[in-house]
C-alpha cells in the first residue's frame, strides 16, 4: 500500500521505502523577511520563492517526521531579564558614559508592509485538466481526478498572502496564528469558491499579442560600402531581438528581413540587389544598433546602389553612401 512520505520537500507516495528520497532535512528558518532551509543556504524574500527551494539531500523515504525542532523561542521571562540586566548595567555606568550609548541606539526595525492582494483569476472552462494536476490556490491542495464534476467543486483557500512577524505564522486574509512551521502548512482555507484553479485562464499566443503592440517601422537608415567581393551593408534598427527576429537569403537577388526590437518596434522588407549575390557565402550580424548584411557578390561588379530599384548616377561606391530602404 503507498504511503505519503512526510519528509520536507519531497511529500510523494511509495510502496518502497527504499528508494530514493530528496529533501531537506533542517527546520525551517524566517529572520528579518528572510526565508530559507537551516540544512542548505539559499534564502529569498517571498512564500513562493521559499516553497520552490530544491531540497538539498538525498536519503529514503519515511512516514516519521524526523526534522530536528527549531531553536526554542526565548520565553517571556527570558526576554524581561534580559532587559532588566540591561537596564541595570546602563544605570550604574557614569552619566557621561550611560547617556552615549542611547544616543546612539538604532531604531527599532518595522516589519515589512504585507504585499498587496493578487485578484484571483480563475480556470477556463475550455481548457483540459490533466490527471493529477493540483489546485494552483493557497492551502486548498486538492488535485484534479479524471472524470470529476466540476460543477459541484468547492474550493476553500488562502486568498491572502503568507504573513511571518515575531515568531508567529498566518495569513493576512485571517486573524489566526501560529508559532510552528508545520502548523502553519495545515491552517485551513478561509474562503470558499465554487471551483478549483488547475490551469488558470487561456493564454494568449505570445507572437500574435507581440506583434498587436509593436510600433511598424516603414524604413531604416543605412549605407554600404563594398570590397572587390562583397558588399557590407549597414541598416540602423536598436535593440534588435534576436530570438523574434528573422534575416533569410532567399535567391540570388533577394534578401528578407523580419525585425523586431526589444522596445516593440517591428520592421519588415524585402531587398532586391543590385546585382547577384551568393546566398550561401551571404552572413549577418546583429548588433546593439543595427543589423550588418555581409553580401558576396555573384559576378564580381561593382555596385552604385544597394537596392535594384535605388536612382544612381553610375558612380561606383567604395566608402559608404547613407539612404533609406
Amino acid at each position: 500500500m503507498a504511503q505519503k512520505c512526510v519528509h520536507k520537500g519531497c511529500g510523494k507516495l511509495f510502496s518502497n521505502s527504499e528508494e530514493p528520497c530528496i529533501y531537506h532535512p533542517g527546520p525551517p528558518v524566517f529572520h528579518e523577511g528572510q526565508k530559507g532551509w537551516k540544512c542548505c543556504k539559499p534564502r529569498v524574500l517571498t512564500f513562493d520563492e521559499f516553497m520552490t527551494i530544491p531540497p538539498c539531500t538525498t536519503g529514503t523515504h519515511s512516514t516519521v517526521d524526523d526534522t530536528p525542532a527549531p531553536d526554542p523561542s526565548p520565553s517571556n521571562e527570558d526576554v524581561e531579564a534580559k532587559i532588566r540586566a540591561q537596564k541595570e548595567k546602563q544605570e550604574n555606568l557614569p552619566p557621561a558614559v550611560s547617556r552615549a550609548p542611547i544616543a546612539q541606539q538604532a531604531p527599532r526595525p518595522t516589519p515589512s508592509p504585507a504585499p498587496p492582494e493578487i485578484e484571483e483569476e480563475d480556470d477556463d472552462p475550455s481548457l483540459p485538466v490533466p490527471e493529477g494536476t493540483a489546485c494552483k490556490r493557497k492551502a486548498c491542495g486538492v488535485t484534479y481526478k479524471s472524470g470529476q464534476s466540476r460543477d459541484e467543486e468547492e474550493c476553500v483557500h488562502h486568498p491572502g498572502q503568507p504573513l511571518f512577524h515575531e515568531g508567529s505564522k498566518g495569513w493576512t486574509c485571517c486573524k489566526r496564528r501560529v508559532l510552528e512551521f508545520d502548523e502553519f502548512l495545515k491552517l485551513p482555507g478561509c474562503t470558499t469558491k465554487a471551483r478549483h484553479l488547475f490551469v488558470g485562464a487561456k493564454k494568449k499566443d505570445a507572437s500574435s499579442s507581440k506583434a498587436e503592440e509593436e510600433e511598424v517601422v516603414k524604413d531604416v537608415r543605412n549605407d554600404f560600402y563594398q570590397t572587390a567581393t562583397t558588399v557590407i551593408a549597414s541598416l540602423y534598427l536598436k535593440k534588435i531581438d534576436k530570438e523574434r527576429s528573422r534575416v533569410e537569403f532567399t535567391d540570388k537577388e533577394t534578401v528578407e528581413l523580419d525585425l523586431h526590437t526589444s522596445d516593440s518596434k517591428w520592421y519588415k522588407t524585402s531587398i532586391t540587389t543590385f546585382s547577384p549575390i551568393d546566398p550561401e557565402k551571404s552572413t549577418f550580424k546583429i548588433m546593439g544598433t543595427k543589423l550588418e548584411l555581409t553580401l558576396a557578390k555573384g559576378d564580381g561588379s561593382g555596385w552604385p546602389v544597394l537596392r535594384a530599384e535605388d536612382p544612381h548616377t553610375g558612380e561606383i561606391i567604395q566608402a559608404g553612401r547613407a539612404g533609406r530602404v
